[in-house]
């Protein structure tokens, strides 16, 4: 029996699911290498059903992160609030990853994954626990070596007494100046169709921005009434002044 048949038997592919992405890399995110594939695989398992995917949350990190996952949580509410299944297209890309099994494990939601549909609270508890072992043999490898390495007379790490010049700080300061200017005019037509209908104060814009799910600048989620206030001093073409 195939893994998508076994999934049919086990009552997937009938139903709302939350689908859950993971690329390591914010250049993978935006030109969707990896993602595609993720979302291809989830749709080959759960074809021959009645089915529809309500929402999709794409987390873009390193896989060894234990940082929270954003967009995991936000999939967890997504599934417990529309009574929805989590789905995943390969558990084994991630069973190294503890965070994320562990979070899998405790988030109260069922779930299936494309590649090892059999696997369940149980297995995936298990998988966490060797995931943490393997991690932590893998952090002491890594410290004998550089000992090691030490004690052999290698020097580690990088030249680090460099001081910058004004010169370099002015061309620094240049290069995140026409970076943001760029993302500012990238934001000009949502910011004057928002103006256009009726919404133009600093938390009126940021709440909408924040609403529609526009990044911010600095790739953040929530806008606020300063964060607008650079974007439009940036179109303007003059350094936004200091709020109070």
């Amino acid at each position: 029996m195939s893994r998508r048949d076994e999934g049919l038997d086990k009552g997937y592919g009938q139903g709302s699911y939350v689908g859950y992405y993971r690329v390591s890399t914010k250049r993978q995110g935006e030109s969707g290498l990896g993602l595609e594939a993720q979302r291809a695989a989830v749709k080959a398992f759960l074809d021959g059903g009645r089915w529809s995917i309500v929402a999709e949350y794409t987390e873009i990190e390193s896989g060894k992160s234990d940082t929270n996952r954003l967009q995991l949580q936000k999939a967890f509410a997504a599934c417990r609030a529309r009574k929805a299944t989590l789905v995943i297209s390969r558990l084994d890309r991630l069973s190294r990853d503890a965070a994320f099994l562990l979070n899998l494990q405790k988030a109260g939601v069922r779930f299936c994954a494309a590649d090892m549909p059999e696997a369940n609270e149980m297995v995936v508890g298990i998988m966490a626990v060797i995931a943490q072992g393997e991690r932590k043999m893998i952090s002491q490898r890594t410290k004998a070596a550089l000992q090691a390495a030490k004690e052999r007379g290698t020097v580690l790490g990088g030249f680090r007494g460099y001081v910058p010049t004004r010169e370099n700080r002015l061309a620094a300061s240049a290069v995140l100046k026409g970076t943001a200017k760029a993302r500012a005019q990238d934001l000009e037509p949502i910011v004057q169709e928002l103006r256009q209908a009726g919404i133009s104060s600093l938390n009126a814009l940021a709440n909408a921005l924040t609403a529609q799910g526009i990044p911010t600048p600095r790739g953040g989620s929530t806008w606020t009434a300063t964060s607008v206030k650079h974007v439009l001093a940036h179109l303007e073409d003059h350094e936004p002044a200091k709020v109070p």
